[in-house]
Formats: structure tokens, C-alpha cells, sequence
């Protein structure tokens, strides 16, 4: 039991968490930052343009800049954290604008014609002034001859099969590029369109030409070919990088680690749950449960069940505040087949997509789908999605402190989703063997992706590997493995996405052990903080949540790991 000095400076503390950053001034500088970073953004929209990576530059080091001058003693807590929080941010945008040089740098042999066709639209956006009709029907005959020739800047390479796609997709960029500048002039300036039609389908044809050379004949993978799942490494400095840029003071390889230590331990409640079945081989069990679907037109009323179970377990706790307004206005949709061909499982937030098969399937994949949305699995995902999960928390994220939305990381995001599936297994919310197998089923899964997924952008793993061990070591439907291996590398979600399901799931859970635990605070107290504070590093809620003393340049050091160890 809490002593009542302690409780009121709590209580103290989280009132100012919900009021001060109102009075401080620094969320208004934040969203101002915001405003001007997203003008300069759509005024140079362009990824690969040289021009707008020296623009952001420039603008980042003046707001650097600007940001020291700003009387960090004064600011009271939420806006000293604030402040942290945006010069880390800043920071890490130039590490990234780093990285996007060097691969433009990578595709310039490939791409030798993109600066050209950029230069065009810049132009146009620069001053919407009139064209030269003669002198662009020049440029684009010029370019187009450049693409006719286009195949032989691949000749007597070695040009790997993930580079190869990266140079396509940036082709089907340029060729974007270049329609929107064509279709500002053509039909307007009749002598534009005259002087420039035949050329600018010249050009066109090449650029469309080329991807297809590239996809087909340099990355080998055929038109309408949606099975080959190709991956872009990014190696171990970019994965340090991209770790120090969310607080993560870990390697790839102690992460690699911990997911392995959680993995043993999820293999051995997954033993025990299936021997309650009576099945000594944990697979044939997973197999039992898998095969515990609802029949076709039925998932709709189970999926609306198991979140109105979830909400009323952790209010009858006092678990966490959920406001009326977001138990009413969550929603459901199906989602469409072609989508789950990337997204096997649920997605969601205030609508939830349930992924269940449709009559148009193939029997095998309604069969794969059936198996891999089954009550039992469907009991961890639900709750995910809606409350008190991604619903619940961008529930509270669009009324507090939105400004910090700008400092979004999936270690909370996600992380947050998964630490209830850890807290609400702890609290007895599985209802027998068979609800313990479909949740230790994706706890499984967040230590496999963390495994897969770094030891892919290590080079130690190939994509069809990683399917493979979805497969041979989770339990996954061979399809449902593709799926997910597909999504992760696609290019959607940056290289840290999936590991930082479970990361950031063990964050918040060393947080309340840390906090909750001890008795400094209570569950409520701990979970409204958290949503009430958004988005950022879960590294910096502890700062914030344990009152330390924040400096202009703090940087935490945070071994969250070592009091979670498995015995």
C-alpha cells in the first residue's frame, strides 16, 4: 500500500502530465514544426530529388538551431521532455536524410536519366511559370533515346536481386515524376501538347520498358508474380543506428537473444498447455485448436464477443479508464481476399479488419484462413486491435498531447498492444488449454519475428528461410508464413517494425515492474499515464513516469531486459 505523501505526489505529477504541456509553449512549437516540416514536404515531394534532401537539411540544422535558444530551465517537465523529444527527433532526420543519400548513391548507375527528369518537375513547382514548348520536346527526345538504351546500363553486372527491384519501383517513381509534369502543360498549351505529345511517349514506353527489364530480366521475377517475397538487408551499423534512434541500448544480437530466452519459455507453457489436452507433441495440440473454427458467416459475432469479454475483464480490475465513447464507436469491416494476401491476420484500431476467408478462395486458402483465425488465436488479436489495445490507445492519442504523434515509434505503438496480452495472461484471462495455446501461438510469433527479421537485415537469413521457420518453428499455415514474411520485407514498415512488437511489450513490462510493483504507482494510475502522455520512445515514458531530472541533451541508458531474465 501506497504511503499518502507518496500518493498525492503522484497524483501531483500526473496532473501536470495532463495539463502542462498546454501552458509551456513547446507543444505549440512542436506543431508549428510540424506545419512547416509537412509545407516543405508536399512543396518537394520528390524521394529521390537531390534538391529536397539539401532543403530538409538545411531546414533541420536551422530548427537545431533554433531549438538551443530555447530556455530549457524554464520550461516546466512536460516541456522539458518535450524538448528532448524534438531535438532527438531532429537528430535522428539527419542520420536518415544519411542513409537515403547513400541509396540514391546505389541507384545512380541504374538511374543516370533521374536527375533530368526531376529537374523538369522541380522547375514547375518552383515558379509554375511557362514552358518552352521546342526546347522540353528537345529534352524528352533526348531522354527518351537515353531509355531505349536503358537495358545495356545492366550489362556485365552483378547487380543484386534486391537492388534490382529498388531501382524498378524508383523507375515507376520517375515515370510518376514525369506524367505529372506532362499533364500540367499537355491540353492547356495546345502548342505544348504538340510539340511534346510524341516524345513524351516515347519516353513513357522506356521508362515502363526498363522496370519491366529490371523486375524480368535483372531481379528475375515475372510479371504478375505476387509469391517471390524479395527483401532489401539493410546490415548491422544501419540496424545500431536505427536502434540508437528509438533508445534502444541493445545490439541486434542481445536482441536476438532475449527473443530466443522468451521463445524457450513460451515452448515450455505450450508443452505444458497441450498436456493438458493430452497431446505430448506440442504440435498436434496447436493442430487441435487450429482446427476449432467458426463455421462461414459466424466470425463477425465471435470477434464483437471477445471484445466485449476483454473490455468487461479489465474493468472489472480497474485496470485502465475507458472513456464510453470508445467502447461504442469501434467498428468492424472483412477484410478483402486480395489483402490478406499480405495481412493473413487481424488489423485494426477504431475498425477492426477481420481476416476470414470469402467464397472466392481457393479451398486450400480457405482452409489456411479458417485454421489461422480460430476462437483460441482470435482471443490475443481481438483485445490487440480494439481495447485495450491500438483502439483504446489512438482513442487517447487524438485528445492528449497529439503533438507528440510527430515522435511515433512502433515500440510503443505496438508495444503497448502486446504488453496487454502478456498482463491479461498473468491475470487469468486464457480460460483453459486451448485458449493458452492460441495465445502462446503469437507470443511465439512476436519472439520469431524479432529473430527473423534481424537476422534477415544481418544477411543471416534469406526471406524463404524465414518463412520456413514461421513454419517449422511457430506453427504457422505455410501460406499465412508468406504472407507474413511479404509484409515484413515489402518496404510498408521499417526494418525494427516487427521486432518491436515484443521489445517493446518487455519495455513496459520492466516499466511496471518498476513502478506498479514497488507500489509507486497504482495499475490505473500507470496505464492512463502512459496513453495520456502519446507517443515516443518507451524509454522516455520511464524518464517521464519516474520524475528523473531531464537535461538539454539527455539520452537514457536503459537496460530493460535485466530483471525480466528467465530463471
Amino acid at each position: 500500500m501506497m504511503r499518502p505523501n507518496a500518493a498525492s505526489a503522484i497524483l501531483a505529477t500526473i496532473f501536470l502530465m495532463t495539463t502542462a504541456s498546454a501552458t509551456d509553449g513547446m507543444a505549440d512549437y512542436i506543431r508549428r514544426y510540424g506545419a512547416d516540416l509537412g509545407s516543405i514536404q508536399r512543396k518537394y515531394p520528390i524521394g529521390l530529388s537531390e534538391f529536397r534532401a539539401q532543403r530538409l537539411d538545411k531546414f533541420f540544422v536551422g530548427q537545431l538551431s533554433d531549438l538551443k535558444k530555447v530556455g530549457f530551465e524554464k520550461l516546466n517537465i512536460e516541456g522539458q521532455l518535450d524538448y528532448v523529444l524534438l531535438r532527438q527527433h531532429l537528430e535522428n532526420q539527419m542520420v536518415d536524410l544519411k542513409v537515403a543519400a547513400d541509396h540514391r548513391k546505389e541507384l545512380g548507375p541504374l538511374t543516370p536519366f533521374a536527375a533530368d527528369i526531376i529537374a523538369l518537375d522541380e522547375k514547375l513547382r518552383a515558379d509554375m511559370g511557362q514552358v518552352d514548348p521546342r526546347a522540353a520536346a528537345v529534352q524528352l527526345n533526348s531522354l527518351a533515346k537515353q531509355l531505349a538504351k536503358a537495358a545495356d546500363l545492366t550489362k556485365d553486372q552483378k547487380i543484386k536481386q534486391a537492388l534490382a527491384v529498388r531501382a524498378a519501383k524508383a523507375v515507376s517513381s520517375l515515370s510518376d515524376v514525369l506524367e505529372h509534369w506532362y499533364r500540367f502543360y499537355a491540353g492547356y498549351d495546345p502548342t505544348f501538347t504538340w510539340w511534346c505529345e510524341a516524345p513524351f511517349k516515347a519516353c513513357s514506353q522506356g521508362l515502363g520498358e526498363y522496370k519491366k527489364h529490371l523486375m524480368e530480366k535483372v531481379a528475375g521475377i515475372a510479371e504478375g508474380d505476387s509469391k517471390t517475397i524479395v527483401g532489401d538487408p539493410i546490415g548491422r551499423d544501419a540496424l545500431l543506428a536505427d536502434l540508437r534512434a528509438d533508445l534502444i541500448d541493445y545490439t541486434p544480437e542481445e536482441l536476438i537473444d532475449i527473443a530466443n530466452q522468451e521463445f524457450t519459455w513460451c515452448e515450455g507453457e505450450m508443452k505444458k498447455a497441450c498436456l493438458e489436452l493430452g497431446f505430448k507433441d506440442w504440435t498436434k495440440g496447436l493442430e487441435h485448436v487450429k482446427n476449432l473454427y467458426v463455421e462461414p458467416g459466424q466470425q463477425p459475432k465471435l470477434i464483437r464477443d471477445l471484445a466485449v469479454e476483454a473490455i468487461d475483464f479489465i474493468e472489472k480490475r480497474n485496470l485502465v479508464s475507458v472513456p464510453d465513447l470508445a467502447k461504442e464507436t469501434w467498428r468492424m469491416e472483412m477484410m478483402s481476399p486480395e489483402r490478406q494476401l499480405e495481412s493473413p491476420f487481424f488489423l485494426g484500431g477504431e475498425s477492426i479488419l477481420v481476416s476470414f476467408p470469402t467464397q472466392s478462395m481457393e479451398h486450400d486458402a480457405k482452409m489456411m484462413s479458417l485454421r489461422g483465425n480460430n476462437p483460441h488465436f482470435a482471443r490475443a488479436t481481438v483485445q490487440h486491435e480494439l481495447i485495450p489495445g491500438h483502439h483504446l490507445q489512438q482513442f487517447y492519442m487524438s485528445r492528449n498531447n497529439p503533438h507528440r504523434e510527430l515522435f511515433g515509434t512502433p515500440f510503443w505503438i505496438e508495444g503497448w498492444a502486446l504488453y496487454w496480452e502478456f498482463l491479461l495472461w498473468d491475470m487469468g484471462f486464457p480460460r483453459g488449454p486451448e485458449d493458452k495455446i492460441g495465445m502462446l501461438f503469437w507470443r511465439m510469433h512476436r519472439c520469431a519475428r524479432i529473430i527473423f527479421s534481424l537476422k534477415f537485415h544481418l544477411g543471416e537469413m534469406t526471406p524463404q528461410e524465414c518463412v520456413d521457420f514461421l513454419v517449422d518453428r511457430v506453427g504457422h499455415e505455410r501460406d499465412n508464413a508468406s504472407a507474413e514474411v511479404r509484409r515484413s520485407f515489402a518496404g510498408n514498415y521499417p526494418p525494427l517494425y516487427q521486432a518491436a512488437y515484443m521489445l517493446g511489450a518487455l519495455q513496459f513490462r520492466a516499466l511496471r515492474k518498476e513502478l506498479v510493483d514497488t507500489g509507486k504507482m497504482s495499475e490505473k494510475a500507470f496505464h492512463d499515464a502512459i496513453l495520456v502522455g502519446n507517443e515516443m520512445p518507451v524509454a522516455m515514458v520511464r524518464a517521464r513516469l519516474s520524475g528523473t531530472k531531464l537535461t538539454r541533451d539527455f539520452r537514457p541508458n536503459w537496460r530493460f531486459y535485466d530483471s525480466l531474465k528467465r530463471k
